[in-house]
């Protein structure tokens, strides 16, 4: 799947999420839908650096920048500083890749 493609089906607001998604991608998915609690059960318990890097992102996301921090460090990746939005698609094309 593109990240196009992957993009698009996120930013609807009807449809399922494509089969198969690992958990960190699903969890973008969900979150680029406005469903915050269901990405985040998404990467809970993800134990790989890339549920980990998404895992910062929501805390990012949701204002607590200490708890981000950490899942940043967990991840091995520096805090992220810019836009929301931009770390979002950041994050997609490196798990699309």
């Amino acid at each position: 799947m593109s990240f196009e493609e992957f993009r698009r089906g996120a930013s609807g607001r009807t449809g399922e999420p494509p089969a198969g998604l690992p958990p960190p991608l699903l969890a973008l998915w969900h979150e680029a839908r406005g469903d915050w609690a269901l990405a985040h059960a998404c990467v809970q318990s993800d134990p790989g650096s890339a549920g980990a890097w998404v895992h910062a992102y929501l805390h990012r996301r949701e204002g607590d920048a200490s708890n981000a921090a950490y899942w940043y460090q967990r991840a091995n990746r520096p805090a992220a500083t810019g836009p929301l939005a931009a770390e979002w698609a950041e994050i997609a094309r490196a798990l699309l890749a």
